[in-house]
């Protein structure tokens, strides 16, 4: 499968879709907050780290493609939860991605400035993040589908 962006995906979504995922990423970032607040960044960031709109994407593209496969006169409740899973599974590999780049910026920023050390953290995650999933795609790498 080839990245590709499909702008006209935006119709697809309504305003009450929109506002779901403000809200959760919203509930998200306080709650991170509060636990950095309670415990101190650095635990506070690990939770500011978690993709927070992705509970409420997931949903959303199983609802979109379960609709899908309605209009086409099918039950679309499997592609739905397949949809979702490869979501989830990107996200997954995003997030082992975004280790490396704490593990960049944690050891980095004494050392060095921090435009570098952003910028050098953020091309390890890509690397990490998409070497992953070049070994997901040519299944050297059994992930659950």
């Amino acid at each position: 499968m080839m990245l590709s962006v499909k702008l006209s995906a935006l119709k697809e979504s309504r305003a009450h879709e929109y506002v779901l995922r403000f809200m959760f990423g919203g509930a998200c970032t306080v709650l991170a907050g509060v636990i950095a607040k309670r415990f101190g960044p650095e635990v506070g960031g690990l939770f500011l780290a978690f993709p927070a709109i992705f509970p409420a994407g997931a949903s959303l593209i199983e609802s979109h493609e379960k609709r899908r496969k309605r209009e086409a006169g099918m039950n679309g409740t499997r592609r739905g939860r397949e949809a979702a899973s490869l979501d989830a599974a990107g996200a997954a590999l995003g997030a082992i991605g975004l280790v490396g780049f704490a593990a960049v910026v944690w050891f980095g920023l004494s050392r060095w400035n921090a435009a570098g050390v952003i910028a050098g953290a953020t091309a390890v995650w890509s690397l990490v993040s998409v070497g992953l999933w070049m070994l997901r795609r040519h299944r050297h790498v059994h992930m659950p589908r």
